[in-house]
């Protein structure tokens, strides 16, 4: 299998003092395959949300290379590191970060905008991604009027609107009941069977990490397993 995200050496420090920091990653290598769904798990402070956060171009390490779908990244001008977060890459996050003042619809068709898409287009988009993750009869509602199951799939929609590579999502159902989890692992498991796009996902759930390909266990900045 083709490799999609290449990690070499990767290592990150956070100053949290004058002369104190914390090494959240200490030269951790991984490689994730096209098409794979993968679950990190760790404990709090393992650094498994730093090293999501740099494959997926949120952060730069301090030290090695990041490669997403053969390109170099870790080395590129913000511009071009925007360009990659907008176009290649989805996101999925616990808190669903969605804009409360907008629909359903609005949220994530911003997203297609945002990425250089016409109003119209990202509209049409936005409908099309909406029925795909059943939302057909609620993408004009605002999140506060959405369960937290719901607003997930609108999240959900948003990630896949500009067709990525790859999604990664940063404890995705850490916010929801066991049922709402649930119907969000299957979903998100489906849509990887569907369309081949990888997922990389953080989590604590174990019904998560079941549901993966395989798991990549974290502990101290290092992988474990």
């Amino acid at each position: 299998m083709e490799t999609i995200i290449k990690a070499k050496n990767i290592s990150k420090k956070y100053k949290i003092g004058k002369n104190n920091f914390v090494e959240a990653l200490k030269g951790v290598s991984v490689e994730i395959k096209k098409g794979e769904m993968v679950a990190i798990m760790g404990p709090s402070g393992s650094g498994k949300s730093t090293l999501m956060h740099i494959l997926g171009c949120l952060d730069r390490p301090d030290e090695g290379e990041v490669y997403i779908d053969g390109k170099r990244v870790d080395n590129l001008k913000n511009k071009e590191i925007n360009e990659i977060r907008s176009k290649r890459l989805g996101f999925i996050f616990q808190g669903f970060n969605l804009i409360p003042t907008l629909l359903a619809i609005e949220n994530v068709s911003l997203a297609a905008e945002y990425a250089g898409a016409p109003k119209m287009k990202s509209k049409k988009l936005s409908e099309k991604v909406l029925e795909k993750v059943g939302l057909k009869d609620r993408m004009r509602h605002k999140p506060s009027e959405l369960s937290g199951g719901q607003q997930q799939r609108v999240a959900i929609a948003r990630s896949l609107i500009n067709s990525p590579v790859v999604i990664l999502g940063d404890e995705p159902t850490g916010d929801l009941d066991t049922v709402s989890s649930d119907e969000i692992i299957q979903m998100m498991r489906q849509i990887n069977k569907e369309t081949g796009t990888t997922f990389v996902l953080v989590t604590h759930n174990p019904e998560v990490a079941k549901v993966c390909d395989r798991t990549i266990n974290m502990r101290d900045g290092k992988i474990v397993s």
